[in-house]
Order: structure tokens, then sequence, then C-alpha cells
């Protein structure tokens, strides 16, 4: 991956520039854009078949854009991918959670702590010869982080015997542990009661005063409550975008949804 700082004046956290995204003849993602602010909670929605998942890979590194660029604090990636996030500052979760079932929720934080150590990922996936000062700051790190999300108690479970929404907590520890200041949510809610989703509500507003976010969610009664601005897609294009009380009454969002509140 190389950079080029091409926007000083407006370091977004993350901007996309014109993404357009084929697969084949079918165009995923059509000139979209969008900017995650400093400490602000930009929200993705749009029906199904939106391209939400699409944006959420290319903002991962998962999905090249045919078009259009990716900006980090004023500076263009090319050729990201996955595994340069860490060393961005930038810590995802996905829908699949991603856990590891052959070794403890304890280990599974320690391997998002990544950019703390020096050894890496597979070191602290398989156990393998490391210092001991590095080890115990792992061990702090994934403590301190699973005991602010009340998961501490599970540290020594393994994350198959756990129930899914104390799960989806373990997968939220291994990316905040990293200490970002840019997180991708992906369907962050899904899975969980009201009370949970309340819940979580609560814990991404409190984020903000340490990391911007970038949440994809189809749960609109979340996303209006915790978002700053919001994105809405349809189609594959940005039909409207703004705060929340502008694109709950805008009439393409209306449209797309078909009548339903949003």
């Amino acid at each position: 991956m190389s950079g080029e700082l091409v926007d000083p004046a407006h370091p977004a956290d993350l901007e996309l520039q014109g993404v357009t995204v084929r697969f084949g003849g079918l165009v995923a993602l059509s000139h979209v854009g969008l900017e995650v602010a400093p400490g602000q909670v930009h929200g993705v929605i749009g029906p199904n078949g939106a391209g939400k998942t699409t944006l959420f890979n290319v903002a991962c590194g998962f999905v090249r854009p045919d078009e259009g660029g990716i900006l980090r604090k004023g500076e263009r990636l090319t050729g990201l991918r996955p595994h340069h996030l860490a060393g961005l500052g930038i810590s995802r979760t996905l829908q699949g959670l991603g856990l590891f079932d052959r070794v403890t929720v304890l280990e599974n934080v320690m391997t998002g702590a990544d950019r703390h150590a020096r050894t890496g990922f597979l070191s602290a996936l398989l156990a393998l010869p490391r210092s001991g000062a590095d080890e115990r700051d792992l061990r702090e790190r994934a403590m301190t982080t699973l005991d602010s999300l009340g998961v501490a108690h599970v540290a020594q479970h393994h994350p198959a015997s756990l129930p899914y929404p104390v799960r989806k907590r373990v997968a939220l520890a291994r990316a905040l542990v990293a200490e970002p200041d840019l997180l991708l949510l992906d369907e962050p809610a899904s899975g969980l009661s009201a009370d949970e989703m309340d819940e979580l509500g609560d814990l991404i507003t409190s984020l903000t005063d340490r990391m911007s976010v970038l949440l994809v969610e189809h749960h609109m009664d979340l996303v209006m409550r915790v978002c700053d601005q919001i994105t809405v897609l349809d189609f594959g294009k940005v039909i409207a975008s703004g705060p929340p009380d502008r694109v709950r009454t805008d009439p393409a969002v209306l449209d797309a949804y078909l009548g339903e509140q949003v």
C-alpha cells in the first residue's frame, strides 16, 4: 500500500471519493462519496441490496474500487488491504464475528492488540515465543477492554460456548483493544434484543471522545439515535446524506423505504 497526501485542509478520518465497484455486469456502487469526520458517528443505511456491505468491504480493503479512491486523514490510500488497517489506526468488526473457537476469549482479544506488541498476529494466536513484557501488556490490555464491556468474567471461556450477544461484545473488545481512532462496525446490532441494542447505542456514543465510527446498520432506530451524519444508499447510489433529522424526512429516502417510518 502507498499513500499520497492530497487534502491536508480537510483531514477526514475516512473519505470515499467517487467510489464505483462492478462485479461483472453488476454495478454494486456508483460514484459513492462520504466523509467520516473526527469524533463523529457516520451511519450508512439503505434497503437490502443497496450496496452497504460492498461499501464496508471497500473501507476495509476487502474490495478494491474500480473507480474513485479512499483517503485517510487527507492521504490517499492505494492498494489498501485488510492487514493494513491496524497500522493505520483502524479497527473493524464483521457480521460473522470472526472469532477463533479453539482459543479463549482472552486470547481472541489479545490478537486484536497486534499494533501494541513487537510480535504479530500469528505469534499471539499460536502462542509462539515472545517477550514477557509483551505477554503481560497484551493480557492487561485485553482484560481491561473486556472489563469495560462487561464480559471480563468469560475471559477463559471459548467463544463457541457463549450466547451470541456475549460473543458480539467479545468481537467488539477485540476491535477496541488496539485503541483505534477509527472504528468500522458492520451490522453490530444484528441478533440483539431491544435492551441490548440500547446498551450498544450508549456504548457507540461513548466512544466518540477517542475515535470516529463508521456504522453500517439496518436497525433504523439505532442509526437515528447515535449518528451525527447518515449516508443513504439505494441501488448502489447515494440518494441522501446529512444529519438524522434531515435524512428521516427526505422524500427519496421515504420512497426507497416504501413509505415506512424512518
